[in-house]
């Protein structure tokens, strides 16, 4: 390798895993569907310089691996924790040869049914909001995790709107203190500290940021901009959640468009619009707590 530098890794991605447990003493199950995707970087430059296979550890291993940890895992347990289960797995069983892994999650939104104001037993249905996680071990163990949210659809119908931004020769955009907001919001939080238990606090950091998008069921909460709402959902993150060191939204502005249409009887006043996603507004912004110890991986 003479005058070149090679970084590499390998593993095998979108893993799909459905994992169900049943109560030992109890009809309720528990189901969950997880796509998982593994990298690890290990001691394999002569696979690539002299097409020496001998420490390579197979993806195909890599995969069925990950099958053998789901069936390990006889207890239920949050997207995070199997995520550090998988990596720590590849670096506990080939100390010699890996020395990091990656491990990238997502959970479907199964959640359970409800009967007659009863949730079902075994009856589920997908809702919104996509679980996310990404977990980082280095070679000296320490462990890195962060969580996430994606495809979670808000919309409110008033108390938004925008006015006095920068006007010049391009700008057609009229000022207006009376539109709708919507976006399908993607968050992505880091941890300081673990918590109690990663999948409540996923379902709890959720919870903040469509409350605080929405604000109280009487009157909501106005939105000057997107921006601003951006800004207040993370900090409100960051306020609740100790533990949370920072927090990453992107926040796309889905259009619904007045439809004006006085020559042939519909005149806007509110109420008839043209959904539109493209083009969209894109805002996006990290919120990060100041002078915060950082895990050296």
């Amino acid at each position: 390798m003479e005058g070149f530098a090679l970084q590499h890794q390998h593993g095998k991605a979108k893993v799909r895993v459905g994992r169900l447990w049943r109560g030992a003493t109890s009809q309720e199950h528990r189901f969950v569907e997880w796509n998982v995707s593994v990298s690890i970087t290990s001691f394999v430059l002569p696979a690539f310089t002299d097409g020496d296979n001998s420490k390579i550890v197979a993806t195909d291993s890599i995969k069925n691996t990950i099958y053998y940890l789901a069936k390990q895992c006889t207890e239920e347990l949050s997207l995070e924790d199997f995520g550090v289960v998988v990596g720590q797995h590849f670096l506990r069983t080939y100390p010699k040869i890996v020395t990091g892994a990656k491990v990238i999650l997502s959970q479907k939104p199964w959640e359970r049914v409800v009967v007659d104001g009863v949730e079902h037993n075994h009856g589920f249905k997908l809702g919104s909001g996509k679980h996310t996680a990404e977990v980082i071990i280095g070679s000296n163990g320490c462990v890195k995790v962060t969580s996430g949210i994606t495809d979670l659809s808000l919309l409110k119908t008033t108390q938004s709107g925008f006015e006095k931004f920068v006007r010049d020769q391009f700008t057609i955009l009229p000022d207006t203190d009376e539109r709708m907001l919507a976006s399908t919001i993607t968050g992505v939080w880091s941890y300081s500290g673990k918590p109690a238990n990663y999948q409540r606090s996923w379902e709890a950091v959720k919870k903040v940021l469509m409350d605080t998008f929405f604000g109280s069921p009487p009157t909501g909460v106005y939105s000057p901009s997107v921006q601003h709402t951006l800004y207040q959902m993370a900090k409100a993150v960051l306020v609740r959640f100790p533990e949370i060191e920072n927090i990453h939204l992107n926040m796309p502005n889905i259009h619904f468009l007045p439809v004006n249409l006085p020559t042939v009887g519909v005149k806007f006043e509110n109420d008839v619009f043209l959904p539109t996603d493209e083009p969209h507004g894109s805002i996006e912004a990290k919120l990060s707590r100041m002078e915060i110890f950082q895990c050296k991986l």
